[in-house]
């Protein structure tokens, strides 16, 4: 089971052989115990800081980290983080602890942390630590806090968001007193960086448990997009977990009832890269798009959109119960397999080949997308002389 990476060996090897207790933590514990296969190891140990870099002298480090205890070292370009045990001191802006401190026992370190599925260590010496039943809520597929979880989240608001993640992802059920404490506790979401909030929400919304999370959490939903207050949340929630699991699908689907006003207001609060905020606003400006089965309809779709944006658009309508998806799928499928062209771009002939005729300024567009409407309606053929035959007819009209 315990099958490590060459780096996260090294770097336990190196510390045990120095004297020093040396574990892996957290997720790739729980992922190993899941039997899925950890992005990331992380190591804890009671070296201090400046016995890290002591035993480690030797290796290309990073040491941004430092001040809380963390050594980056490289491993073969690979990351490894290495943390000395610590317990965490106040936490005023409910995100960041004001201090740490560091101690020798690594219960004490995993006493700290969010859940217990992720306050659990091993090292080949000792096996699993685990003093908080960790092992036995995975085998129960349960998310609850280590300890008091209204002392939990109001250390770190960023765990509400944490707890939905991996209940959707996992597919497990929230301890009541955890579940509790997130609705009480929601509205200090605020002081959360909308960066941190959108980086949970695309997994939650990513997972195979979406649906069951937002049924059961409207309410913290609507603290992080307020304007999700106006819509019918039992039918947004079916439509977006009959989505496929992108989170621009599924966030289109979540935003669907809203004005394209509204919806650009809640992508831009959640600060997502440019690209994702333009496809879902696109998505869901335009979900309402009078497809036809014909070859036309999808033709001139397709020059207005692209073929990846119509088939997201489909997606959508597909999500939402129409029953027309798979017909004009077939046709799109079709329409694509022939070759036909539809963009601009795509033509065999270009604004060059139209001056040439002498067309000039705005004549030039002009022909070009007349062209173009000839090509969608399969009037011409996609080849120069027929093109150039049809444009000099248009410029001598």
């Amino acid at each position: 089971m315990w099958k490590l990476p060459e780096g996260a060996e090294f770097v336990l090897r190196r510390l045990q052989e120095a004297g020093y207790q040396a574990y892996v933590a957290g997720g790739c514990v729980r992922d190993t115990l899941l039997g899925k296969m950890p992005k990331d190891w992380d190591v804890c140990t009671n070296a201090l800081p400046c016995e890290m870099q002591r035993i480690f002298a030797d290796c290309h480090v990073i040491e941004t980290g430092l001040q809380h205890g963390t050594l980056t070292v490289m491993y073969h370009h690979e990351p490894f983080e290495v943390t000395t045990f610590r317990v965490d001191g106040e936490y005023t802006d409910h995100r960041h602890p004001d201090e740490v401190v560091f101690v020798t026992d690594v219960r004490e370190d995993l006493s700290r942390r969010d859940f217990t599925v992720n306050a659990m260590a091993w090292s080949p010496k000792t096996g699993v630590v685990d003093a908080f039943g960790g092992q036995e809520d995975l085998e129960k597929r349960l998310i609850r806090c280590v300890g008091e979880p209204e002392k939990r989240f109001g250390e770190d608001a960023l765990r509400i968001m944490r707890a939905l993640r991996f209940a959707s992802v996992y597919g497990f059920a929230i301890d009541p007193a955890t579940d509790a404490a997130i609705h009480a506790l929601k509205d200090t979401l605020t002081d959360v960086a909308a960066e941190r909030i959108r980086v949970e929400l695309q997994k939650l919304l990513c997972g195979d448990g979406a649906g069951d999370i937002l049924r059961a959490y409207p309410d913290v939903m609507q603290v992080i997009m307020p304007k999700l207050a106006k819509v019918d949340w039992p039918s947004t929630v079916a439509a977006a977990e009959n989505a496929p699991a992108t989170e621009i699908l599924r966030l289109t689907l979540l935003l669907h009832q809203l004005e394209p006003a509204d919806a650009k207001a809640v992508l831009v609060s959640l600060k997502p890269d440019n690209f994702t905020r333009d496809r879902v606003l696109t998505l869901v400006t335009n979900q309402d798009y009078p497809f036809q089965t014909t070859r036309h309809s999808l033709l001139t779709a397709l020059s207005l959109f692209g073929e990846e944006v119509v088939r997201q658009l489909l997606a959508v309508r597909k999500a939402k119960g129409a029953s027309d998806v798979e017909p004009l799928s077939a046709v799109l499928d079709e329409v694509l397999a022939d070759g036909v062209c539809y963009s601009v771009k795509d033509m065999a002939v270009n604004g060059r080949d139209l001056m040439a005729l002498g067309a000039r300024g705005k004549a030039v567009g002009e022909c070009l997308n007349h062209l173009l409407s000839l090509l969608l309606s399969e009037e011409l053929p996609n080849e120069c002389v027929a093109l150039l035959g049809a444009a000099k007819a248009h410029l001598d009209a």
